[in-house]
């Protein structure tokens, strides 16, 4: 089963806190059981959202980065949502910059 999540971070968003959401990926893969194989490195991302602005105006913001995380099976998918590594790499590192992602659950 693949996780596919495309998204854009907040604007200032540093390479750093970047590359902080990554290696955390990384470092849940190696915390998560079930967790099979992550993919970080993009080669291509499409979509655009809408982003209302204060004055009510309309900003088209496309998607920037990627990232997969294939699990074994949609029973490790169900378990990695509630587990404290993601949870805390949710809250601690990767909400705090997102921008705004679209999420893409995917099997066969």
């Amino acid at each position: 089963m693949l996780h596919v999540v495309t998204l854009y971070y907040r604007d200032g968003t540093t390479e750093e806190q970047k590359q902080a959401v990554l290696e955390g990926v990384e470092k849940m893969a190696a915390e998560i059981p079930g967790i099979r194989n992550v993919w970080l490195k993009p080669m291509k991302v499409q979509g655009t959202r809408a982003e209302r602005q204060p004055d009510g105006s309309y900003r088209m913001r496309p998607m920037t980065d990627a990232f997969v995380i294939e699990f074994e099976s949609e029973a490790a998918f169900k378990a990695y949502e509630d587990h404290p590594a993601h949870r805390a790499w949710a809250d601690k590192i990767y909400l705090p910059v997102r921008g705004y992602s679209y999420t893409h659950d995917i099997t066969n």
